[in-house]
C-alpha cells in the first residue's frame, strides 16, 4: 500500500469527524514510520511530536505501534487509551472515555493485550481489559466492562459485560 493511500485509509469513514480526522491522520503516519525500520529512523522526530500533540495536548494515548485495520472511526476524540499489543480489526468504532489495555497479573506480570475483531462499535466510557479476544460483529454498550472473550455478532453491556446475541445484521 502506498504511503498517501496508507495515510488516508480511514479519511472517508471520518467525514464531518474533522478532531477523528486529524487524529488518525498523525496516528497513521506515525504508525507508517514504525512499521517501517528505515522510516522509524528517519521519523523519529516526527514521532515525539505526535506523542506531545496526541497524548498530552488532545489526551489520547494510541500508541504508534499498534496493529489498526482501515476505517476506524473515533468520535469525540477524548480519554481514550489503548495499549500497546493491541490489534484492531477494520471498520471499528471507538468512542470518547475508553480504555483497551492489558491487566497487571500476580507477580507483577501483565496479561496480553485485547484482540478485537471486524466490524466492532465500542461505546463510551467501555473497559476491555486482558488477553481476550471480541469476534466481529459486536456492539459494546456504554459503560461495560469487558474481561472475557465475546463471540461474534452479539451486544454485550453492564459490569461485567454480558452477551446478548442477535443477528445485528437484521438491525
Amino acid at each position: 500500500m502506498s504511503f498517501f493511500k496508507f495515510i488516508l485509509q480511514d479519511w472517508k469513514a471520518n467525514k464531518g469527524n474533522i478532531k477523528g480526522r486529524l487524529i488518525l491522520f498523525l496516528f497513521r503516519v506515525a504508525n507508517f514510520c514504525s512499521m517501517r525500520k528505515v522510516y522509524y529512523y528517519i521519523g523519529l522526530p516526527y514521532l515525539l511530536f505526535y506523542k506531545i500533540l496526541v497524548e498530552w495536548i488532545f489526551c489520547i494515548e494510541i500508541p504508534w505501534n499498534i496493529t489498526a485495520g482501515k476505517n476506524l472511526v473515533i468520535y469525540h476524540g477524548q480519554c481514550l487509551v489503548i495499549s500497546r499489543g493491541v490489534i484492531i480489526g477494520d471498520n471499528c468504532i471507538l468512542r470518547h472515555c475508553t480504555t483497551i489495555g492489558n491487566k497487571q497479573m500476580k507477580g507483577g506480570t501483565f496479561s496480553s493485550s485485547p484482540v478485537i475483531g471486524n466490524n466492532v462499535d465500542i461505546g463510551s466510557n467501555v473497559c476491555i481489559i486482558g488477553g481476550i479476544s471480541i469476534n466481529d460483529n459486536v456492539k459494546i454498550g456504554s459503560g461495560a466492562v469487558v474481561v472475557k472473550n465475546v463471540s461474534g455478532n452479539c451486544i454485550v453491556v453492564g459490569n461485567p459485560g454480558i452477551e446478548k446475541k442477535t443477528d445485528l445484521l437484521a438491525q
